[in-house]
């Protein structure tokens, strides 16, 4: 037979529970301050877990949510519910110390503070413990990750240098580049489709000029940084060959209407990154964005920003997102020409570009150079007259739309230089284009060379120099030095220079003939045929043109003679200049004369040599090319 239990009357477990209240009211801590009570009940010591914790966390989510190329919302995301959890962790740590077993009214109070005492120490044992992770983690990442896991890029990051490119002491001890100095590495496509490349590498060289109108910045061209793209080069390696101290790298995604743009920048010389950030934005407000990029990494660099940055970022510019991907796609084209339809092509897109944007200067700009060279390079007679005039036009538009465009000033001075041989307004805007955009190397390539050949020769040469310093692996930079070395009798310079060309580019025949006619100067006629018989690929007019110089030199006048006839079988008359030469050189001042009188009825480009080439010097006391030359009208 089961016994009830007794009942307890209701007034007893009334009492019962008052009296259990009255115990934790008397309880010792409830009589704190409200901060000690904090402290004696560990909340700051959960807190401070919570917060290291939290901070341990998101380092590495922002690293695989970066690799997975998650939307930049979930990283917002994460932060907002570690925020939304702060307060929570914080009311837990409270009531877990106001209801443990220490309160209960069994339990002496003296219980209770060994219990807390002993929760206290774990907490601060959990706290170190997550910081010694925390402090693994940081050195991991910086000395270890960053030096042995490939970024998601086509170039290696300087994270693979210490592995891979191992530079001796002495060279690395000896890496001092100037401060201030940064590569643009091409953006890498992310895309999903190949077709968008040429909007990753415009969007590259657009930010590439938008920091190098920072006057400050020391910003390697475009020809240069891009040469590393689709290689397996470590930054370490790139930087040196670059001579830069920091080196920009990304990656690009575009959809239909919004760019996902990735940066970093990378301290070269220790490895470390200095800044990165993942930007979205509306395909419209690119031009912007570049202002935010080059405004961050000059911050990041401790540029000292004169006046109004965004100003001169985005001038010429526009907002237009199909006119602005026209005027890339012409960029690219006009940028990567090897052929004639190369720069038709980019012709057209710069076109497309004005049309869709009827003020944009930058646009505008393009085209003028694209029709220079285009009508330099490939067109005689009326064809080349209407390009030149087209390009005339285009430059001056330029110029109205923004005044202060150093890329329009550029046009104008190359159309007035080849298309009008107007040397003296022509020297002008050089110089207008030099002062607006002093760090770029195209700017400093053309001027360089045009003040050489007009007599100003350390201006010129200075421009030249720093040509190379800026873009080390472009051709062209090379070209430009060695014909202004090869202008001043420096012959030995500009054997060196040439030989810089070939190394780079092994088909350009080009710089054969040019190292020839330097070999030539110095009377090396064994080398120079070597030279000039070497088969470089391409076009083959300065070969031709080298070699009936040298042939004649070595007794081989029929030799010459046929090298002469096939030039003009090839070219026609466009090459009336270089036969002009030629014949000079052969001591026919009759029929120099004659060719000179020819090239200046064709308004022949090459004349803006004549002041200063030397082989054209056994023609200076003839009154004639004296009359020509007075006629050019070169500047003092």
């Amino acid at each position: 037979m089961t016994t009830k239990p007794d009942r307890v009357p209701l007034s007893s477990e009334v009492k019962r529970l008052e009296g259990e209240v009255g115990t934790h009211a008397h309880h010792p801590l409830l009589h704190l301050p409200f901060f000690e009570q904090l402290k004696q009940r560990n909340v700051f010591r959960v807190a401070t877990l919570y917060l290291v914790v939290c901070w341990l966390i998101l380092d590495p989510v922002h690293v695989v949510f970066h690799m997975l190329e998650v939307p930049a919302w979930a990283n917002r995301l994460v932060v907002m519910l570690m925020g939304v959890g702060f307060p929570a962790v914080v009311i837990f740590a409270w009531v877990y110390e106001i209801t443990p077993e220490g309160l209960k009214p069994t339990v002496e109070v003296s219980h209770h503070e060994s219990i807390r005492k002993l929760t206290g120490r774990r907490l601060d044992r959990a706290i170190i413990a997550v910081l010694v992770v925390a402090l693994a983690y940081f050195v991991v990442d910086k000395f270890w990750i960053s030096k042995h896991v490939a970024r998601p890029q086509q170039v290696t990051s300087f994270a693979q240098t210490a592995a891979r490119a191992s530079p001796a002491p002495a060279t690395a001890a000896t890496f001092a580049p100037p401060p201030h100095s940064i590569a643009v590495l091409p953006f890498i496509n992310l895309s999903g489709d190949q077709e968008q490349e040429y909007f990753s590498d415009g969007l590259t060289e657009e930010l590439l000029n938008s920091l190098a109108e920072i006057n400050e910045l020391q910003v390697a061209a475009r020809t240069s940084a891009f040469s590393f793209k689709g290689k397996d080069n470590d930054i370490g390696t790139i930087a040196r060959k670059l001579n830069v101290a920091a080196v920009l790298e990304g990656s690009v995604r575009r959809s239909a209407r919004t760019v996902r743009v990735t940066t970093q920048l990378i301290n070269a010389v220790t490895g470390f990154h200095l800044w990165s950030k993942t930007y979205d934005r509306d395909v419209g407000d690119v031009l912007k964005l570049q202002t935010e990029i080059a405004t961050a990494v000059a911050s990041a660099l401790e540029v000292t920003l004169l006046g109004d940055v965004s100003a001169k970022i985005e001038l010429g510019g526009t907002r237009n997102p199909p006119a602005f991907d026209a005027y890339l796609s012409g960029s690219r084209a006009y940028s990567t020409q090897h052929h004639a339809s190369d720069l038709l092509s980019a012709a057209a897109a710069f076109t497309e570009a004005t049309r869709l944007d009827p003020d944009y200067a930058l646009a505008f700009a393009g085209r003028s150079m694209t029709l220079v060279e285009y009508a330099s390079e490939y067109l005689t007679g009326p064809a080349q007259r209407g390009s030149y005039d087209k390009a005339l036009a285009d430059a001056q538009r330029a110029i109205a739309l923004a005044p202060e465009l150093g890329e329009a000033h550029l046009g104008l001075a190359r159309v007035l230089e080849d298309g009008f041989l107007d040397f003296a307004h022509a020297g002008d805007e050089y110089s207008r284009a030099l002062s607006l955009a002093p760090g770029n190397a195209r700017v400093l390539q053309h001027y360089g060379a045009f003040a050489v050949n007009m007599g100003r020769t350390e201006g010129g040469l200075a421009a030249t120099r720093r040509a190379v310093r800026l873009d080390p692996l472009s051709t062209s930079s090379y070209y430009k030095l060695g014909e202004a070395q090869w202008v001043l009798r420096r012959y030995n310079e500009a054997v060196a220079a040439f030989q810089e060309v070939i190394t780079l580019d092994p088909d350009a025949s080009r710089a054969y003939g040019w190292r020839g006619f330097a070999y030539y100067g110095l009377g090396d006629l064994q080398s120079a045929r070597s030279s000039c018989e070497a088969e470089g690929g391409g076009r083959r007019g300065w070969t031709l043109h080298c070699l009936a110089l040298v042939y004649d030199k070595l007794g081989r006048h029929d030799d010459a003679e046929a090298m002469v006839t096939k030039a003009r079988a090839e070219g026609g008359d466009r090459a009336a200049y270089q036969f002009a030469e030629v014949y000079a050189q052969w001591g026919n001042s009759e029929k120099a004369l004659e060719w000179l009188q020819t090239a200046v009825r064709l308004r022949d480009p090459a004349l803006s040599w004549l002041k200063r080439d030397p082989l054209l010097d056994p023609l200076r006391k003839e009154p004639r090319f004296q009359a020509i030359e007075r006629a050019l009208n070169f500047p003092d």
